[in-house]
């Protein structure tokens, strides 16, 4: 455990991380942390509830992270969205992947940039990602606060994201950012654990011109490695 002159508590661990050797990775201490003074991520539409979900290692990162590390490095652009500790970046950004990772936390660049440090590596390429009610104040008040990086921009090949399927999005905001942002042929991988809100996505992906593969994932506790149950998603554009 790790006191920060911040006032959030951090730990580091190593993260095992199949078919790729360990990394080092700093996290929150738990969920229950909180240290947003000048309403930093308040005026992004980050509630002091929410705060804290981008700098914990989530089950859905894990195996999206097992997922980039079988992918061949190619030329491909790659964007990680709703990346929160971008261990899946940090996969493919040690494999020598061309990866960008992206996400809407004030905090997330920071994380990111002490962890590419703690594996000897150097700093990767990161964006400001915002979509959907992240972009609202839960109080209703108008967003104030610009973000401290540039936005995403551009098109990319293939773009992943794990657990993002969190809200209803009957507006289809996620599937729009994302059309935005990929190549006229890409592939998009969604890792979802079972949330409920994949049908109103695919709809709006379908629209948007993406096939889908569905994958189930089911995988038994073994080894240290917890067990998981989701879905693979996996949409592409020709």
């Amino acid at each position: 455990m790790q006191t920060t002159s911040l006032g959030y508590l951090t730990k580091q661990v190593s993260i095992a991380v199949l078919g790729v050797d360990d990394l080092w990775i700093r996290s929150l201490l738990d969920k229950n942390q909180f240290h947003d003074p000048l309403d930093e991520a308040l005026n992004l539409g980050i509630s002091s509830a929410t705060w804290p979900l981008f700098g914990l290692l989530w089950p859905s990162g894990q195996c999206m992270a097992e997922r980039m590390a079988q992918r061949p490095v190619t030329t491909e652009r790659i964007l990680e969205i709703g990346c929160g500790l971008g261990l899946s970046s940090l996969v493919a950004h040690r494999r020598g992947a061309n990866i960008t990772a992206s996400d809407c936390h004030p905090l997330t660049h920071t994380f990111l940039d002490e962890n590419t440090r703690l594996n000897g590596l150097p700093r990767m390429a990161y964006r400001h990602g915002l979509w959907g009610t992240a972009a609202l104040r839960e109080d209703g008040l108008p967003i104030l606060t610009l973000a401290q990086d540039a936005d995403v921009h551009g098109l990319f090949d293939l773009i992943v994201g794990s657990d993002i399927l969190y809200e209803r999005d009957d507006e289809g905001t996620l599937a729009n950012f994302i059309n935005t942002h990929a190549a006229a042929r890409s592939e998009i991988w969604v890792i979802d654990p079972n949330r409920g809100n994949r049908a109103a996505f695919h709809r709006h992906m379908a629209r948007l011109g993406f096939d889908l593969h569905e994958q189930r994932i089911d995988r038994v506790a073994q080894d240290g490695v917890a067990a998981y149950k989701g879905r693979m998603l996996t949409y592409t554009r020709s």
